[in-house]
C-alpha cells in the first residue's frame, strides 16, 4: 500500500470542498493514513480571483508549489484539474506515483476556435447550450466570480498532447462517464504508457465527481481503497 501524499485538482468553476471534501475523498483518505493536498485554484474557491489572464499563467506553478519540496505524491484531479495533474506529471514523471484522472478523454487533443463556455459568462451564449448554460450557473454561485473565471479560461495554457503524455510511466487510471461531452476516454488512455480506463454508464461529466464508482475505483487505485 502507497504511503504517498494525495495531490487533489479540482475542475473549472468548482472547489476543493465542493470535489473532495463533499463527496468523501478528503475523510477517505485521512481514514487510510493519507496526507491530503487539497488545493483551490486560482480563481476558485478560497484562492485569489484576478480578472487579469495573465496572472493564470502561474495556476500550474501554484499547484507545483504546493506539493512537498522531496518525494513522490499520488494525485487526482477532475476536467481542468485532471489536464493540470497531467501536464505536471508530464514535465516531471518521478514526482508522481500513481493517477487518477477524471472527466477527461478525445476532447483533451481537439484544436478549437471557439469556446461556447468561455460565450456563456462573457454573455454571448447560446441558450440552448446546455454545457455553456450549466457552467454559467456554477460560475454564479457558491461565491464565484465569473470575470475571474472567464480569465482562467482565456490563460495561456502550457501543451499537452501525445508527446508530453508519453513520459509520464506511472500507473494511470482514467475515468469518464459515457454521456461525458469531454469524451470518449480511450484516446486519452492509449496515449498514456501505463494508462487504464474505466468507462462509467450512464454518468455525464459534472455527476463524475458524486459517482460512487469514480470514489471507489480511484481510492483502489491509490492504494487507499476502505471498501
Amino acid at each position: 500500500m502507497s504511503s504517498n501524499p494525495v495531490l487533489l485538482v479540482h475542475g473549472f468553476t468548482t472547489s476543493a470542498r465542493r470535489t473532495w471534501v463533499e463527496p468523501g475523498w478528503v475523510d477517505l483518505l485521512h481514514d487510510a493514513g493519507r496526507e491530503v493536498i487539497a488545493v483551490d485554484l486560482l480563481g476558485h474557491g478560497d484562492a485569489p480571483k484576478p480578472h487579469d489572464p495573465a496572472a493564470y499563467d502561474q495556476v500550474e506553478d501554484l499547484v507545483l508549489a504546493a506539493l512537498p519540496a522531496e518525494g513522490q505524491v499520488d494525485a487526482v484531479g477532475y476536467s481542468a484539474g485532471a489536464r493540470i495533474v497531467l501536464r505536471l506529471a508530464s514535465q516531471q514523471p518521478e514526482r508522481f506515483g500513481r493517477i487518477v484522472v477524471g472527466g477527461v478523454g478525445a476532447r483533451l487533443f481537439e484544436e478549437r476556435t471557439e469556446n461556447p463556455i468561455l460565450d456563456a459568462l462573457e454573455g454571448r451564449g447560446d441558450p440552448d447550450d446546455m454545457v455553456g448554460q450549466h457552467f454559467l450557473s456554477l460560475a454564479g454561485s457558491d461565491g464565484n466570480d465569473p470575470l475571474a473565471l472567464a480569465a482562467f479560461i482565456k490563460r495561456t495554457q502550457p501543451p499537452l498532447g501525445r508527446d508530453e503524455l508519453a513520459n509520464i510511466t506511472c500507473p494511470t487510471l482514467v475515468v469518464i462517464g459515457d454521456k461525458d461531452f469531454a469524451g470518449p476516454g480511450e484516446p486519452l488512455a492509449e496515449a498514456l504508457p501505463n494508462g487504464t480506463l474505466l468507462t462509467l454508464k450512464g454518468v455525464d461529466h459534472f455527476g463524475l465527481p458524486k459517482a460512487f464508482a469514480f470514489l471507489e475505483k480511484g481510492l483502489d487505485h491509490l492504494g487507499a481503497a476502505p471498501f
